[in-house]
């Protein structure tokens, strides 16, 4: 009797089951999954083709409404992404938007970045490639920013 109160108080305990991904991907369950209907599918296509950095984000650039959206600028602005090269889009101002731009790239949370109109990740993708250099040379590969000259250069020309 106390091993099945024991296994009974324990079982709550649990962490509960998950239901795996490929799951939510099954026929029988794709009435559960809201599709975006194809203009906003088109909207968004040419908002990422619009220029090479596009960030949708919770605000703008000079006010950003969530910690997430302002450190997804601050990194931008830290990387040294020109204003003509970087669009942005508050997702509050557009229900439909918010919804839609997390089924078009297919990942739950904003901010979202888009470089040359290729996802790249959310802020804590983008945080990762800012420390590890790999959003530099993303950067640099897409044209954004020019590369940096090495030490020994920029020594010559103050000389």
């Amino acid at each position: 009797m106390l091993s099945s109160i024991l296994r009974t108080s324990f079982t709550a305990l649990r962490a509960p089951v998950r239901t795996p991904a490929l799951a939510l991907t099954s026929p029988s369950l794709a009435f559960a999954r809201r599709y975006i209907t194809q203009e906003a599918r088109n909207k968004i296509q040419q908002a990422v083709a619009s220029t090479p950095v596009v960030l949708f984000m919770k605000g703008n650039p000079e006010a950003p409404q969530c910690g997430f959206s302002r450190a997804a600028v601050q990194v931008l602005d830290i990387h040294g992404v020109p204003p003509e090269k970087l669009k942005t889009f508050d997702v509050l101002e557009d229900s439909e938007l918010r919804q839609s731009i997390k089924e078009f790239s297919d990942w739950p949370t904003i901010p979202q970045l888009y470089v040359n109109g290729e996802f790249v990740g959310g802020c804590d993708i983008l945080l990762n490639m800012h420390q590890s250099g790999e959003l530099d040379e993303l950067l640099v590969k897409a044209g954004v920013v020019p590369p940096e000259e090495p030490q020994e250069n920029q020594s010559q020309v103050q000389n």
